[in-house]
């Protein structure tokens, strides 16, 4: 008795499984991009956590760019090559408009509790670079408002102090790479560790500017050719 219960049980399940309707997805640009919110966060604005970017309204060249880079292995974080792996460019492409379309406001930044000098050394990094290191300022490449500069290069603000720790640490130990020639590989590798550190936490600690963009263009030629960046006209 109990084994005939226990097959009309399991029989009464697969019909109700059977005729249960499927969930209804909405066909809609978010719906379809929702594994990249669910660690991006809402529209992409940035995860709580810390490690996750904001991707809302980068570059569309640059999250193009790092797309690529997780499917073609220069770039290496499980989930995201698993996400982009077998991904042709054209679905890159449209991810990356998607997101760089999105104009979002930014959050505060979270105050630094640097010493003073530690941020002033970023802020000169920042701004000016040190020439007796070979290290150019970040607004040269960046922007001079460090918003990033169209096509393809990233702003700086409004991105978490362990996010960009983390990210020059990769370029120096070479888990973090871009297309040849890797500027960002080679300039993080002239960073001493206290450099490091005062450039990140410089940096998180500004305010982003309101409606703040890419530039559409560099005020004048970057200092270092960077393969991820399309060569200015001459």
């Amino acid at each position: 008795m109990n084994r005939i219960l226990l097959v009309a049980a399991l029989a009464a399940f697969g019909m109700g499984s059977a005729c249960a309707a499927p969930a209804r997805i909405e066909d809609t640009a978010a719906a379809r991009l929702a594994a990249c919110t669910t660690c991006h966060g809402r529209e992409g604005r940035a995860a709580a956590d810390g490690w996750h970017p904001r991707i809302a309204g980068k570059p569309a060249g640059y999250l193009l760019n790092q797309l690529r880079n997780f499917r073609d292995g220069r770039r290496h974080y499980g989930p995201m090559a698993g996400l982009v792996g077998l991904l042709p460019d054209a679905t890159l492409a449209d991810i990356a408009r998607h997101f760089a379309a999105l104009d979002l406001p930014h959050p505060p930044p979270v105050a630094a509790n640097e010493a003073p000098a530690v941020l002033a050394r970023g802020r000169q990094l920042a701004l000016q670079g040190d020439a007796a290191k070979g290290l150019p300022a970040c607004a040269a490449c960046h922007g001079l408002a460090l918003t990033g500069v169209q096509p393809a290069t990233p702003g700086l603000l409004g991105l978490p102090r362990d996010y960009l720790t983390g990210q020059l640490g990769a370029w120096v130990h070479g888990q973090r790479r871009a297309q040849a020639p890797d500027c960002m590989a080679d300039i993080a590798r002239r960073l001493d560790g206290a450099d490091l550190v005062a450039v990140s936490a410089w940096l998180a600690a500004q305010p982003v500017p309101a409606a703040a963009h890419a530039a559409e263009a560099a005020p004048q030629p970057p200092p270092l050719r960077c393969g991820s960046v399309p060569e200015p006209a001459r």
